[in-house]
């Protein structure tokens, strides 16, 4: 429900717990490279490199949360449009093997224009999916709190018959 009240501040929430995520990381590969008797001299400076770029992505996040959260759905959307025209071409590719040609090829189509308009508006398309997020998690949560109570009465009814 909060997704679609306050579809940015939930948005920036969850920046600030990728960001959190980003320097706990860090400190954690910065403490293999410290404390880890494992691994030789260029093991270490990699954890050390890693930590010290996780810890500085998680701060720049921090410093400007609501440009790291637009940074952040950007590329989240250009990934979601890439995968969806790699889905559509793979899908194209395995087109001679497929009992349902009309139904692959209709896939592959509507995957590979969906995600070409994804590149065009990433920004537009991020803000579109985290509404489409929020209202299936609103109603996948009202169906869960019907089968909850549709169990308990299940429950009873079963209970009495015994």
């Amino acid at each position: 429900m909060v997704l679609l009240i306050w579809p940015g501040k939930s948005a920036v929430i969850v920046t600030g717990i990728f960001a959190t995520y980003l320097i706990i990381g860090g400190l954690v590969y910065l403490g293999l490279a410290i404390f880890s008797g494992k691994g030789g001299g260029w093991s270490r400076i990699g954890h050390i490199v890693l930590g010290l770029l996780y810890i500085a992505a998680g701060i720049i996040a921090f410093a400007n949360l609501t440009a790291a959260t637009v940074t952040l759905a950007i590329i989240v959307a250009i990934f979601i449009g890439v995968s969806w025209i790699v889905d559509g071409v793979v899908s194209l590719s395995l087109l001679g093997h497929n009992a349902t040609k009309v139904w692959t090829l209709l896939y592959a189509l509507l995957s590979i224009v969906a995600g070409i308009v994804v590149l065009f508006s990433p920004l537009y398309a991020a803000a579109l999916l985290w509404m489409i997020l929020g209202i299936s998690l609103v109603v996948l949560g009202a169906m869960q709190i019907v089968r909850a109570i549709t169990m308990n009465k299940d429950a009873a009814t079963a209970a009495a018959h015994v």
